[in-house]
């Protein structure tokens, strides 16, 4: 049995609709990374979940139990935010126990939670220190602890290293998977941040106003994105329209970059209008059939472990992205490019 299970969740603001029908599971010890663009519906599904408001329709059943009209204080899920959300009156120490106290537990067996939470964030010795004294990652680290402490049903994060600078962002990814994967925790975490989901997930949902989009493994949504959206999301390739030219299992479309074989996405026919993508990353030029393609270096911008590198191909433009340390490429250079089928993914014109 899924831990949680949403069925047709739907939340109106007036007339616009926040979450639109949403239906998935999360299973047990799973985390499910939530991903979406800002107005995409990410923390209205928390909060519905967390009993902070009320759905218009659907259900939200824990462990089998329907959650309509159970108090967020009785519904054991905890609760983590990009804000830390810490008491400043109380140290370290009580901030972690908190939770534990509230449940009335045993002093010793308190002592002992606290500890082991704290060792397990890298703050051993850190009980007795005020709040206000601590970095951003140390707040983050406490306020992860104190999530914990209680041991709920399921942990939902909502944007929790939002306010973090990128290399702590970074290091705290893994840690905060280590940590709920050791406490064999099941989790529902919401971010804007792409390299983030995919650090942390199991599994990846991709919302986008208010709708699912695609659920899957980070490496599935890369190498099979369902929509338009979640390629563009992604930022997966260069899209360009053309026409279909031969329809089957591999497609023939006309493009400003000259004909292209791909694979089609969804339904085309011959005249057709397409929506074609062709990747940004391309993968072994082993792969048949093979588009081939020339073009002038029009632009390159150096990325750190990657360039980018902009070409002018044929009366369009296409955009690559090379290792950083494979590549000599200079602005006005021709190239030569052999794209496998498998790196074009072609959708009808007007799919979302």
């Amino acid at each position: 049995m899924p831990d949680l299970k949403i069925i047709r969740l739907t939340r109106r603001y007036g007339d616009q609709v926040a979450l639109d029908r949403v239906t998935f599971e999360v299973a047990d010890e799973e985390i499910m990374v939530v991903l979406g663009p800002s107005g995409s519906g990410k923390s209205t599904l928390l909060r519905l979940i967390a009993g902070l408001e009320p759905p218009d329709e659907g259900q939200i059943l824990l462990n089998g139990q329907d959650l309509a009209g159970v108090p967020p204080h009785r519904r054991r899920i905890g609760l983590m935010f990009q804000e830390y959300a810490l008491f400043p009156h109380l140290n370290v120490f009580e901030n972690v126990a908190f939770g534990l106290r509230m449940q009335r537990l045993p002093e010793p067996e308190i002592r002992e939670r606290v500890r082991t939470l704290l060792n397990q964030v890298g703050l051993s010795g850190y009980e007795r220190r005020e709040v206000h004294t601590l970095s951003g990652g140390e707040k983050q680290r406490v306020a992860l602890a104190r999530s914990l402490a209680p041991r709920p049903a399921i942990l939902l994060l909502d944007e929790p290293l939002g306010s973090l600078d990128r290399a702590l962002r970074e290091q705290l990814m893994k840690e905060i998977r280590d940590l709920l994967k050791a406490e064999r925790m099941t989790a529902l975490y919401v971010t804007h941040d792409q390299s983030e989901a995919m650090a942390v997930a199991d599994r990846v949902l991709i919302l986008h106003r208010g709708r699912i989009e695609q659920i899957g493994p980070p490496e599935a949504l890369y190498q099979d994105p369902a929509t338009p959206f979640v390629a563009r999301f992604l930022d997966l390739g260069t899209f360009l329209e053309g026409r279909v030219l031969a329809g089957g299992e591999i497609v023939e479309v006309q493009t400003p970059l000259g004909v292209l074989r791909g694979r089609p996405r969804g339904p085309v026919r011959p005249h057709d209008p397409a929506l074609i993508m062709i990747r940004h990353t391309l993968r072994s030029v082993g792969t048949e059939p093979l588009n081939a393609l020339a073009g002038e270096a029009i632009d390159l911008s150096f990325r750190g472990l990657h360039r980018e590198v902009w070409l002018r191909v044929g009366g369009g433009q296409l955009r690559l992205i090379l290792p950083a340390s494979a590549t000599s490429v200079r602005r006005g250079d021709r190239l030569s490019l052999a794209i496998p089928a498998e790196d074009v993914l072609i959708w009808p014109l007007g799919a979302s």
